[in-house]
């Protein structure tokens, strides 16, 4: 059943953009680790699929980002790693990143750019207090300064990307094609 103006129904459509947007970041994630990106200082990583995530904290809510995230790491660690310790690192700085974008979020005076900069400067703390009471290893503290500020640049970076979308899609319009009559 279709809603006024041709659009598909609210349930339908969400399930389809969560599928699309989880298709999207694992391809990105993939895509990544393809990406020599290596400054000597292990774990710093572009961050593309967190720009998907901005968006779905912004356009879809808070819960549907969460669950996002969470999906995109686990099928992750299925399909390109293992379901180790990696996995619960990249849980833990998504989850610490999401409810940081999540309650930054809520304040429309501040950009998506600003809100995805906190939230890979969170990403990598989360990652980092996970190694640290995994591995129980202090000295990764040092390691700290390079990943905010690595963070904040990438966040910058996927923000001013997931900003752009979120622009366009506002000023989209997409609707379903007018049902075909038949014609005798």
């Amino acid at each position: 059943m279709r809603k006024p103006g041709g659009s598909l129904p609210d349930r339908t459509g969400r399930i389809t953009l969560c599928g699309l947007l989880t298709a999207i970041m694992l391809i990105l994630g993939f895509v990544e680790s393809l990406i020599p990106f290596n400054f000597g200082v292990p774990g710093i990583k572009l961050g593309l699929s967190n720009g998907v995530l901005i968006f779905a904290v912004y356009m879809l809510g808070f819960r549907t980002a969460l669950v996002l995230m969470t999906v995109k790491v686990f099928f992750s660690a299925l399909l390109f790693g293992s379901l180790s310790m990696p996995m619960w690192f990249a849980f833990a700085g998504g989850l610490v990143s999401v409810c940081v974008m999540g309650l930054l979020a809520q304040d429309r005076d501040l950009s998506p750019i600003v809100v995805s900069m906190a939230g890979g400067l969170a990403h990598n703390v989360g990652q980092v207090c996970m190694c640290m009471l995994l591995v129980t290893r202090t000295n990764m503290l040092f390691y700290m300064g390079i990943l905010m500020l690595v963070g904040m640049l990438t966040g910058s970076l996927t923000g001013l990307i997931a900003d752009r979308v979120m622009m366009h899609m506002k000023s989209l319009r997409l609707r379903a094609a007018p049902p075909r009559t038949k014609r005798m």
